[in-house]
This record gives structure tokens, sequence and C-alpha cells, in this order.
């Protein structure tokens, strides 16, 4: 689940697996075209590697829109994916610096 927390501000909560990062990528994708984002990762409880997909396409989304993308407290199952995935350099500093 999204939810805006202030102007600016997001955070992602719940499980982020393939039935719900899905319904979550439209709405990330309209956020982040329209401004930059600041968004907090500790309230997912649980992920998959749709997960990855997803916050690789709001990357993608911020760099073509030239916003900044901070993602922010991961939570460990996260980490560990980017991890395994060789992704930590992608995701390392916010986009569209």
């Amino acid at each position: 689940m999204f939810e805006e927390t202030a102007n600016g501000q997001g955070r992602l909560s719940g499980t982020l697996d393939m039935s719900s990062s899905g319904s979550l990528l439209a709405t990330l994708m309209a956020r982040i075209m329209r401004a930059p984002l600041q968004l907090d990762l500790s309230g997912i409880n649980s992920a998959d590697s749709s997960a990855i997909a997803l916050l690789l396409a709001c990357r993608r989304a911020a760099e073509q829109s030239d916003h900044a993308l901070l993602l922010q407290n991961w939570p460990a199952r996260l980490s560990e994916l980017v991890e395994l995935y060789a992704l930590r350099e992608l995701f390392s500093s916010p986009q569209g610096e």
C-alpha cells in the first residue's frame, strides 16, 4: 500500500509481491512523474522479486521525469534481494540529482 505522508514524502507498507506490486505500479509511476519523492520502505513486512522490479520501474520513471527519488529505511528482506541481484549501486543514491 502507498500512502502520501507529507509533501514530497510517501510510505510503502504491507506485502510487496506479484499480486500487490502490479496494482501499485500505476499509482507510484504517476506520483513520481509529478514531483520528487522520498519513499519510506520501512512498512514493508514481506517482499519478493516483484518488489525489486517495482522499485526499478520507479527509478526509471524518476530518471525519465528528471525528478529525484530517494528510497529510505530498507527492510532487511528487501535489502537481501537487492544484494542477491547485485543492484545496490542502482539504489544507493537519489535519482535525478
